[in-house]
């Protein structure tokens, strides 16, 4: 005789393994086992999840690394001086031409952007007479070197009034 799904009492006309499939005790106690060592293999295997609260300000702190990581990188590569507005900078610019040639650009610093990787300063000088702004890029691979000739002192951030006096002076 078999048992049945009443326990331990045996119910007529059953075999002996639908007696044990029925048996819910039984079956409870090896689903518990079987889920509790899956559960200890996926937690060494998978990295612990990370709860977003807002996507879009988690995917910008991603990013921020990512930036951060690429100026660090370019930082290692070649020496990139602090450049402030009132700077007089030289620099030595490759020009894609027919041929790279390297071209040498002197001017006053009048504006500096700071955006990670993106950062750029503006160059005024004085080309035949007239006034020229260049804006650069400060990480840019095209820039193959930056010195400080002279420092100004300036009490300002941005200083587009040189725009008026360097027409004056013309």
């Amino acid at each position: 005789m078999s048992r049945g799904s009443s326990g331990g009492f045996p119910v007529p006309g059953l075999s002996p393994l639908a007696g044990m499939v029925s048996t819910s005790s039984s079956r409870c106690m090896t689903t518990a086992a079987l889920t509790t060592m899956d559960s200890s293999e996926s937690v060494t295997d998978v990295p612990p999840r990370i709860k977003f609260k807002r996507l879009d300000k988690t995917a910008k702190h991603i990013m921020q690394i990512l930036d951060k990581e690429a100026v660090e990188e370019v930082k290692g590569q070649r020496e990139i001086p602090d450049i402030k507005p009132g700077y007089i900078v030289q620099l030595k610019v490759e020009v894609p031409e027919n041929k790279r040639r390297v071209s040498t650009v002197k001017g006053i610093v009048i504006a500096r952007r700071n955006a990670g990787l993106n950062t750029t300063f503006r160059i005024r000088r004085m080309v035949a007479g007239v006034g020229v702004e260049s804006l650069f890029p400060l990480y840019s691979p095209n820039i193959k070197e930056i010195k400080v000739v002279d420092k100004k002192k300036v009490r300002r951030a941005k200083l587009y009034y040189l725009r008026n006096k360097m027409n004056a002076l013309r």
